[in-house]
């Protein structure tokens, strides 16, 4: 989403920002601009529609000064114009934004009738001129700024500087990220860590409701009443060296390729390798919970779908999956003994968050399944289970998705033995087979130039369907959602069961359809529908294992063979297929691999 980055004290304020920006621009964005406070006392702006680069070439003379803004605009309110872009200015302010201000027409208007006027369409800019007013009633800036964050609704975080308060950076989290560090002689806020990573030493994670005023002196905070608060910094990431993408051409490669590192380190979390057992969470306790919700949005809700298939079998604990834009506005029933699971890269999933809060005011207990531990959903939660993916920068999750399997798989099997549905014997065989997803992770790796072959032809499909089987179902879906994520091109996931009611009117000469059929109990049905839609015309891709292989030479199109495995490890190991077959496509379009059209990394607001 939008992203925020604020100096004060630094030597070359306008440098530090503008470097902050670029390291932000994997969070997707449509327009950019800078504010800086000059030696004169007077406050320079510039902004542009684009990327971070017109920003720079729109800046004619360098910037002077030790305190300032920017920001990087994903539109909301108003099309990704330079009008629209951020800093937005009102008399004495400068006031960047993420997020949305829900009742910005009825202050907009109280706004107008006073006299002021307005030169976007953008909901931030009403902040500003209610920041400047409340200015020209009381001096203190704490105050003003507190006066206008009672006036406010929605999910958003702020940041502005005021003309006449040169070393003074005013901040506010209501339900979107927002960080405060120090560093170097200088503070600093933004939105992400990593776009002041290499400047601070130490940083402070922002509570819900905080705000907070920057100075190089040092750092205030105060709670959503206004007093102070104090809010412990921890050590600032040292550098980018895990964001750089090496010699991978795209970040997403770097990221499909780290997979088994970092699943690895996932696993290794849960797993007791000398014992043969999960480790127990604190306060994870599956023979309490008579049901589990699992709620996510996109991606996170299919490794939240494969995960059900697990659970109920390991454990027979029953489980219901729902996306977290239709879960918070359907006023869900609950019932004695549910336990909610929610799952997020980010950890600030605006949806997935208020899905949170919207079960603990119920009384639900609430497990956080999170690759962010400082995330708004790991401070809230009841029970955090940690994902290791380290950071994502690809806006197309793969690494995230895949640690997020590897984490569920070891907490069904945590269910399992708990509820004495898996003794000890077979929960050591679970143990086994999740252990080996890192090697076999690997070697699925190998097909790589064979998938970059086969994507040139792909390519040029218009509608490419994917079919799945059980756990593989919502792998196809998820399948079908990275290829239109990155390619662009019209993809759909089905159950290769519901072929005949429905999606089979798709099928004509020469469409795609990508089959993933390991060679397990129900490869003979999908070996079925395979013949269904080759029989039609369909140019059809098999995902599958050695065995599957053998039956299926020369009935389909192409074969993508991977090694051969069992069980939970499965899906997660099918992943780098689907993962590689979307990326190459994508490369031979000529997309923007790593931050592909009108998609954020982080879904911050509705």
């Amino acid at each position: 989403m939008c992203g925020i980055v604020c100096v004060s004290g630094s030597i070359d304020a306008a440098l530090i920002l503008l470097r902050g920006l670029k390291q932000l621009e994997y969070r997707g964005y449509d327009s950019a601009g800078i504010a800086v406070h000059e030696p004169d006392g007077a406050i320079r702006r510039a902004r542009a529609a684009g990327k971070v680069a017109a920003l720079e070439a729109a800046i004619s003379t360098p910037f002077c000064g030790t305190s300032g803004i920017a920001h990087t605009r994903w539109a909301t309110h108003g099309a990704p114009t330079e009008a629209n872009a951020h800093p937005h200015r009102a008399g004495r302010v400068c006031l960047v934004h993420n997020g949305i201000i829900e009742n910005f027409s009825p202050l907009r208007k109280e706004l107008l009738a006073e006299g002021r006027s307005f030169s976007s369409e953008t909901d931030t800019e009403v902040v500003a001129h209610l920041l400047d007013r409340e200015l020209d009633l009381v001096s203190d800036p704490k105050v003003a700024l507190l006066n206008v964050l009672s006036r406010l609704e929605g999910a958003f975080a702020l940041a502005a500087i005021i003309e006449g308060e040169p070393d003074l950076v005013l901040g506010a989290r209501r339900g979107a990220p927002l960080v405060a560090a120090s560093g170097k002689g200088a503070g600093f806020l933004a939105s992400d860590i990593m776009a002041i990573t290499g400047e601070a030493t130490s940083v402070i994670y922002l509570e819900e409701g905080d705000s907070v005023l920057v100075r190089p002196s040092g750092i205030e905070v105060y709670g959503l009443d206004g007093l102070p608060v104090v809010r412990h910094a921890v050590p600032a990431p040292a550098s980018m060296a895990q964001a750089e993408k090496g010699n991978h051409r795209h970040f997403m490669q770097k990221e499909i390729y780290e997979q088994p590192e970092v699943v690895g380190r996932t696993l290794a979390a849960y797993l007791d390798a000398a014992s043969g057992c999960i480790r127990a969470r604190d306060g994870v306790d599956f023979r309490a919970i008579t049901r589990l919700l699992i709620v996510g949005c996109g991606t996170a809700s299919y490794a939240g779908q494969i995960a059900e298939y697990w659970f109920e079998a390991l454990s027979g604990l029953p489980v219901k999956v729902d996306i977290a834009s239709e879960f918070r506005y359907r006023n869900p029933a609950f019932l004695k003994g549910d336990a909610a699971l929610f799952i997020s890269q980010s950890g600030e999933t605006a949806d997935t968050l208020e899905a949170l809060r919207l079960c603990k005011a119920a009384g639900v207990t609430t497990i956080a399944l999170v690759n962010s531990p400082h995330s708004a959903m790991a401070r809230e939660a009841d029970i955090v289970a940690p994902t290791l993916a380290g950071p994502e920068i690809g806006v197309a999750s793969t690494k995230a998705f895949t640690c997020q399997l590897a984490a569920l798989a070891a907490l069904a099997v945590l269910a399992g033995h708990q509820r004495g549905c898996l003794d000890s014997e077979a929960q050591s065989g679970h143990v086994a087979n999740l252990l080996a997803i890192p090697s076999l992770m690997g070697a699925a790796l190998k097909i790589d130039q064979e998938v970059d072959a086969l994507a040139t032809e792909l390519a040029n499909a218009s509608i490419v369907l994917y079919l799945g089987r059980n756990a593989f179902f919502p792998l196809a879906l998820e399948g079908a959602l990275k290829l239109k994520e990155i390619s662009y091109i019209h993809a759909e996931g089905y159950a290769a069961g519901e072929l005949k009611h429905g999606p089979i009117a798709l099928i004509e000469e020469d469409v795609a359809v990508v089959v993933i059929a390991p060679h397990d109990a129900l490869f003979a049905k999908t070996r079925s529908s395979i013949q269904e839609v080759r029989a039609r015309g369909a140019r059809v891709i098999a995902i599958t294992d050695n065995a599957g292989a053998a039956e299926l030479e020369g009935e389909v199109s192409a074969i993508l063979k991977l090694p051969d495995v069992q069980g939970m490890a499965a899906p997660i190991v099918a992943a780098t297929a689907v993962q590689l077959l979307a990326y190459y496509v994508a490369v031979h379009k000529g997309t923007d691999v790593d931050q592909p059209r009108n998609l954020a990394k982080s879904v911050t607001v509705e």
